[in-house]
């Protein structure tokens, strides 16, 4: 895998770059946020020692080539407003998970949308991917959107699949099958 590439991907308003405990405190306002971290699966972080340490988890699974994490910096700012992340790699299908998060006071601005568009074409052209594909907790209306957005289609729905505070939520399950675009004449 291709970390280097991974971190150096940008956008129209965004660029990513790896993760470092030195963004931390910028992390640990969205991580710590019970509205932004209540469907992502990561625990809520409620001291930044606690941040510093999932960064660092994050880091070494990078390092184990198992992960790819970037935080999405806004280029007009240079604040890490999120982290993107590439996973559960299956080599033999040639297919991997895709996941995100963003602080809240950037939810809305098509930062989500960029961010799963550079992720889809770094894993079409760099890592060879046949397939993406997202799980999304169906309160989640805003990052199901961002999916359909960048061509991500409804592929099945998990009844009552996670629990989160004493309630259950189906899973909608998302994917994209990566095809280099076709050009060329009729």
């Amino acid at each position: 895998m291709n970390t280097s590439l991974f971190h150096s991907l940008e956008g129209e308003n965004i660029c990513f770059k790896s993760l470092s405990t030195n963004d931390a405190k910028d992390i640990h306002n969205y991580a710590s946020d019970e509205e932004v971290s209540r469907f992502i699966g990561w625990n809520l972080m409620n001291t930044l020692k606690e941040t510093r340490e999932h960064i660092e988890t994050m880091i070494q699974r990078e390092s184990a080539g198992t992960h790819l994490y970037a935080s999405i910096v806004l280029k007009s700012t240079q604040a890490v407003i999120g982290t993107a992340m590439i996973f559960n790699f299956n080599q033999k299908a040639n297919h991997a998970e895709i996941g995100y998060v963003f602080n809240k006071e950037y939810w809305g601005k098509g930062y989500g949308t960029e961010s799963v568009t550079l992720m889809s074409d770094f894993a079409l052209t760099s890592l060879n991917l046949h397939k993406l594909h997202a799980s999304v907790v169906d309160a989640n209306i805003g990052s199901a959107h961002i999916l359909k957005k960048n061509g991500y289609e409804l592929e099945g729905r998990l009844k009552d699949h996670y629990f989160i505070e004493d309630k259950y939520y189906n899973a909608l399950l998302f994917g994209k099958i990566l095809e280099p675009e076709k050009g060329g004449c009729l």
